[in-house]
């Protein structure tokens, strides 16, 4: 797609997409004077050769940037965590952690992990954790939660004496609610960086 565009094609929509990403584009007099454009017009030829190119597309009267533009390349083979094998290079599509998590729903949200207390199942200091916000929960979920008016990242579990929230560290204590127990939300992914 862009390797079709001028030089100068390229600059602007590399530009538009850096600045915008995956909202909606501004008007053209915003982007002349955002571009330093000396018109309109000009802005609007640029489009025509987006749209053409399928760089941006149009959506209920505003012109987004591709989706398809954005994400990493998800790979057909399987990368071996055991021995080592071959791998071929065949690109299977695009994905974006955003489409897979779900993440550009209003109700979900990215938090940054403070403490250890849920190593035991892979969640780490420094790690973000993305939460779906629900204030149902089934039992097993990590969930963000508060719990006494504290917020804390735990297993939902119940037993015969009700609710309570267990660290999936077994240096911290299972947490019962004294006063008021109440979910935020529950974790439906983890990132971080390497």
């Amino acid at each position: 797609m862009e390797n079709k565009l001028t030089q100068k094609q390229k600059d602007v929509f590399n530009r538009l997409k850096d600045t915008y990403q995956n909202r909606a584009l501004p008007s053209y007099e915003k982007l002349k004077s955002e571009l330093e454009f000396k018109s309109k017009n000009s802005i609007k030829q640029y489009f025509e050769i987006f749209k053409k190119h399928d760089l941006i597309i149009e959506e209920d009267n505003n012109f987004y940037i591709n989706p398809n533009l954005f994400g990493a390349k998800l790979m057909s083979s399987y990368v071996r965590a055991g021995f080592a094998g071959i791998m071929d290079d065949k690109i299977e599509k695009r994905i974006s952690l955003d489409e897979m998590l779900n993440i550009n729903s209003p109700s979900t949200f990215v938090f940054k992990v403070s403490g250890d207390s849920m190593t035991d199942i892979g969640i780490f200091d420094g790690d973000y954790v993305i939460i779906k916000k629900t204030t149902q929960a089934h039992d097993g979920d990590t969930v963000l939660a508060m719990i006494d008016n504290e917020f804390t990242l735990k297993t939902y579990k119940k037993d015969k004496t009700g609710v309570y929230l267990k660290p999936q560290n077994p240096n911290y204590p299972i947490l019962r609610p004294k006063k008021s127990l109440s979910l935020f939300g529950v974790a439906i992914g983890i990132t971080r960086k390497m």
